[in-house]
């Protein structure tokens, strides 16, 4: 029987180790894209603002996105390998769209699910779960990224209150969240915290003058003597087992959702040396050019295997978080890479707004920093091969 002539979009033929139901979430998530977002995105990154961002996550609700990898409580309970799926097509259109139900399901809902008293979990995930509540996570501080242990912001007992003073950066959703789970320290170690953004002495001022994940909405969360009740405290967990626990249900989101960035900029340049024609022929018929295709290509698909099989293993319940570190280090690294090149294909035409591919470019930038740097998950990688940490 003679072989169909390979997929230059699935030259492996990967889908086929997808099921139904894996391949329907994928579908509904890249139409969705398709048809809210794609038009519109890039005018939001030129203009540094994602405007409709209330009305979005309402939509995204509806479409069950929203801890969608989370049980009970309007999340939609599905498979690791659905949402990896998700994921990927949301990053496939913005990195900033991945990064706002990342946040809102990997860290600020899944903090609360795994975390939570049964009081804060009814009281917020189904809303969050809806859209109707949007949330953020406050973890990164000004001067500790990589080494959030050493934070700053502390909460301290008054009566039965909490006191909470700091401030907190980078955070993703900051000034749209109606609420904040926040980490600080305590007499008693590292605690978490279920703070409404309404409450008093919390602001949350947004960050401009970025140059990556610009259609994203990115704030600091500054506490000043804010009170909280007792009932506040997330009570499942004590110490820096809670955030790190959060930091990689995130991190392997993003296993999947950076190959996503990447291969719109396969595809993007593909569709562009097929019809771009220089000493009269297109660029897709020079060596060089196919070089270039090729390694991107092979590069891509493997990380596709890579994700697939940290996403069996995570549904089988065997995934290591060491090795979503692995995860986390090819995938982005490739894909930033897969992003660079295609851009030199586009040419001049690669800077432009026009094509999605400088807009790729600039939010994996963000990307290879959020979630653990490459320095750190290369340190992660190391210890778990040698026994011997080398973080300082």
């Amino acid at each position: 029987m003679a072989l169909a002539p390979i997929d230059p979009r699935d030259p492996l033929g990967i889908d086929d180790l997808f099921d139904a139901e894996e391949l329907a979430v994928r579908d509904t998530v890249r139409r969705f894209c398709a048809e809210r977002v794609a038009p519109y995105v890039a005018d939001w990154f030129e203009r540094g603002e994602m405007p409709t961002v209330r009305e979005l996550a309402l939509e995204l609700g509806r479409i069950g996105a929203f801890g969608m990898h989370l049980e009970g409580y309007g999340c939609a309970g599905a498979s690791a390998v659905q949402y990896g799926l998700a994921c990927l097509e949301f990053e496939a259109c913005d990195s900033g769209l991945r990064s706002l139900v990342s946040v809102q399901g990997s860290l600020a809902m899944f903090a609360i699910h795994r975390f939570g008293s049964e009081e804060q979990k009814q009281e917020w995930l189904p809303r969050m779960a809806a859209g109707e509540a949007i949330g953020c996570f406050g973890l990164t501080e000004p001067d500790h990224g990589s080494d959030p242990a050493s934070m700053r912001t502390h909460a301290k007992r008054d009566g039965t209150d909490w006191i909470l003073d700091g401030r907190k950066m980078w955070i993703t959703n900051g000034s749209v969240a109606s609420v904040a789970v926040v980490w600080a320290r305590t007499d008693e170690g590292v605690r978490g915290f279920v703070v409404p953004t309404d409450t008093p002495g919390l602001s949350t001022p947004d960050i401009h003058h970025k140059m990556s994940l610009r259609a994203s909405v990115t704030s600091e969360l500054v506490l000043d003597q804010v009170r909280l009740p007792a009932e506040a405290v997330l009570p499942g967990v004590v110490g820096m087992r809670g955030p790190l626990t959060c930091l990689g249900e995130a991190r392997y989101g993003i296993v999947w959702g950076s190959l996503g960035a990447a291969r719109t900029c396969l595809e993007t340049a593909l569709d562009y040396a097929a019809t771009r024609e220089q000493f009269g022929k297109p660029i897709a018929g020079f060596q060089l050019t196919q070089a270039k295709f090729a390694d991107m290509a092979v590069e891509l698909h493997k990380g596709l295997l890579l994700a697939l099989h940290l996403g069996r293993r995570k549904d089988a319940g065997k995934l290591h978080p060491d090795q979503v570190s692995f995860g986390k280090l090819n995938n982005v690294r490739e894909a930033i890479e897969i992003c660079r090149t295609s851009r030199t294909i586009l040419g001049a035409n690669g800077i432009s707004l026009e094509y999605p591919v400088m807009r790729h470019v600039t939010n994996l930038e963000s990307v290879l920093t959020y979630e653990g740097t490459s320095e750190m998950h290369t340190l992660v990688i190391g210890k778990a091969l040698t026994g011997l940490e080398a973080f300082r």
